[in-house]
């Protein structure tokens, strides 16, 4: 069974469209996660730029190479402290939704957001009131989804308040709707009291979260002190093994995206990957 693998776009160091799209396509990669803020600023200086003219010529840029744009990325802190900046937030993810088709695209993905105004690991995040928040925020951005019928993709992580299986669960239970999809980052739900584990939390994930998952994210860590520091692909402790076997299971052909891993290691990472899948 072949291997669906791309790359989270702004992880390619060039802010030109052609040159991006080339770049990828001559890694034998099949997909990418763009986000446009990121990877193509001058076509999407912000909130208010996209039409389904730009989105079109964009989408084309990539599938005339035989890339899929598997997913927009737009990530943003959802319960900001402060209300204007949270409202921007949301306002530029429903844009994205609305375009998404146009780039061929069905799914727009973020992260759960941060008590504070940076992404940083606190506890705080792990109370009930920003978890309503969440529950809050993501249900707005669905009712846009559905409208337009596309996916709003959501990644769990310890840096937020959806900061596990358990609770990626609960929002899924308690926003009843299809809309609303699983971005899978094994390497998110990882810290430094439960890596060991690691085989264990992702038997869970595909237990209780697999026929929600839409993407993954391919990364990896090593122990550095107190802390899981992010290195490129293959050089750290994930258990790709384990994690392959449970995607060839349960989700053959899943746009797996390595994130976080820039030249000069791209090559090897992908490498690295196509070995693990095809034992």
């Amino acid at each position: 069974m072949r291997m669906n693998l791309g790359i989270r776009a702004h992880d390619i160091e060039t802010n030109l469209l052609e040159k991006l799209v080339n770049d990828i396509a001559d890694k034998g990669l099949t997909s990418v996660q763009l986000a446009l803020s990121k990877s193509l600023p001058t076509l999407y200086p912000g909130l208010g730029s996209l039409s389904p003219g730009l989105a079109r010529h964009i989408g084309n840029a990539f599938s005339h190479t035989g890339l899929q744009i598997a997913v927009l990325g737009c990530y943003f802190n959802m319960i900001h402290p402060d209300q204007v900046e949270r409202r921007k937030g949301i306002d530029r993810f429903k844009e994205h939704l609305r375009f998404a088709r146009d780039f061929g695209c069905s799914i727009v993905g973020t992260e759960t957001g941060n008590v504070n105004a940076e992404i940083v690991y606190t506890e705080e995040n792990f109370r009930e009131k920003p978890f309503m928040e969440v529950v809050e925020s993501v249900s707005e951005l669905v009712k846009e989804a559905e409208k337009f019928g596309v996916i709003v993709g959501v990644e769990a992580g310890v840096n937020h308040p959806i900061y596990s299986v358990q609770t990626m669960k609960c929002l899924l239970d308690i926003i009843d709707s299809h809309n609303l999809q699983v971005i899978f980052d094994p390497v998110n739900l990882l810290s430094i009291d439960n890596y060991i584990n690691q085989e264990e939390i992702f038997e869970e994930a595909f237990e209780l979260l697999g026929d929600r998952m839409v993407i993954f994210h391919a990364k990896d860590f090593i122990v550095e002190g107190s802390s899981l520091i992010q290195v490129p692909v293959g050089q750290g402790l994930l258990n790709y093994d384990k994690l392959f076997a449970l995607i060839k299971h349960k989700k053959p052909f899943i746009n797996i995206l390595i994130e976080g891993t820039k030249e000069p290691f791209i090559g090897e990472s992908i490498a690295y990957l196509r070995r693990k899948y095809e034992k």
